[in-house]
């Protein structure tokens, strides 16, 4: 049905077989550091209609690789489609972030929420993904994603972006009930749509768990990883899914990294506060490991930004299982010579390393 994958690096890393260098993508590669995703968005009128016009989104995923030798394209498409599918009515502007018209208040708003069609509630994500997997011609692997339970309920019960969580927080303690009622309904569409991505064309997934890091050392295992772990059963208990890889990525998770790596998953991201050496010491080669550049050096001289990335494939050491990635999303003011410099730096240093 598709093209035949030229270059497998990615996955090859994933699965922790040998290399002839690093593979490299980065978080939010197809943004607004990009002049010619600036001009595809104004074009489309809003991020929204950016996400839910295919055509579109398989242009914005293809443009930072026509400029950067990256090893995957990952889907353009928003963490926040599920529950904007749910009725929430997401919005999404510059300078103010997302915004659900109908956040999650009570038990009953809870219950009340539908079981999502993915063949017609989100086909748009869908068509993208075989859009993309047919346009790639396979240059290189193509990356599905959904946000963690935990992660979106903090969107649906906030409204929005928060700093605190004390809506989303206040219902884990005065409520579990309701908290583990809308966390498994996430859990179940977000298996759904997984299992939609792959079907459509994906070759790997990833959960990110952007808020993770601000639950307690009690409450992540039970309301955060425990739903991730639903994931990665039902994906490799799934014949279409169950040799996709699956990365689990907790920004601010590194207190968990040995229960998340097994949980099964194929590889665990790391953001840029922990030591990627420390990090496979403590889990062993039971996963790959993704990241985990500080996205701020960015903002320093090419020459510094080779420096550090540099430093990271060395302290990884002569193992094989690493994809080098931020340890975050890229900032949009980053200027897109120093991506080039990094992306450089990863291919030329790991050859070397392993020379």
């Amino acid at each position: 049905m598709f093209p035949e994958l030229k270059n497998d690096r990615l996955l090859r890393a994933i699965r922790r077989e040998p290399v002839d260098c690093t593979p490299v993508w980065i978080m939010r590669q197809a943004g607004r550091y990009l002049p010619e995703y600036r001009a595809t968005r104004k074009e489309a009128g809003d991020f929204l209609t950016l996400c839910k016009t295919p055509e579109l989104a398989c242009e914005v995923t293809l443009q930072p690789l026509r400029r950067f030798p990256l090893d995957a394209a990952i889907l353009f498409s928003d963490i926040l489609t599920i529950p904007d599918a749910m009725g929430l009515e997401l919005s999404l502007n510059e300078g103010i972030g997302p915004k659900f018209a109908k956040p999650l208040r009570n038990r009953r708003d809870i219950e009340n929420l539908p079981t999502l069609d993915m063949a017609s509630d989100l086909r748009y994500v869908t068509d993208a993904v075989t859009l993309i997997r047919n346009e790639l011609s396979g240059s290189v692997p193509l990356i599905g994603f959904t946000g963690s339970p935990w992660t979106l309920m903090t969107y649906m019960v906030e409204g929005g972006s928060s700093k605190e969580f004390a809506l989303a927080k206040g219902m884990l303690h005065d409520d579990p009930e309701s908290a583990h009622l809308l966390l498994q309904k996430t859990t179940d569409a977000i298996i759904d749509y997984l299992k939609a991505q792959a079907l459509a064309g994906a070759q790997a997934l990833m959960v990110f768990d952007s808020w993770g890091g601000a639950l307690s050392s009690h409450t992540y295992p039970v309301f955060s990883l425990g739903y991730m772990q639903q994931i990665v059963d039902a994906l490799k208990s799934d014949p279409v899914s169950k040799d996709i890889p699956v990365t689990l990525f907790t920004k601010g998770g590194g207190n968990w990294l040995e229960s998340i790596a097994a949980t099964g998953c194929d590889a665990v991201g790391l953001d840029w506060t922990v030591s990627i050496a420390s990090a496979r010491e403590r889990i062993g080669d039971k996963v790959a490991l993704q990241g985990n550049m500080d996205p701020t050096i960015l903002y320093a001289s090419a020459d510094k930004v080779s420096l550090e990335a540099e430093r990271i494939v060395k302290e990884f050491g002569a193992y094989n299982g690493h994809v080098f990635n931020l340890g975050h999303g890229i900032h949009p003011g980053i200027d897109p010579e120093k991506v080039s410099a990094l992306v450089e730096t990863v291919h030329s240093a790991s050859r070397r390393k392993k020379d």
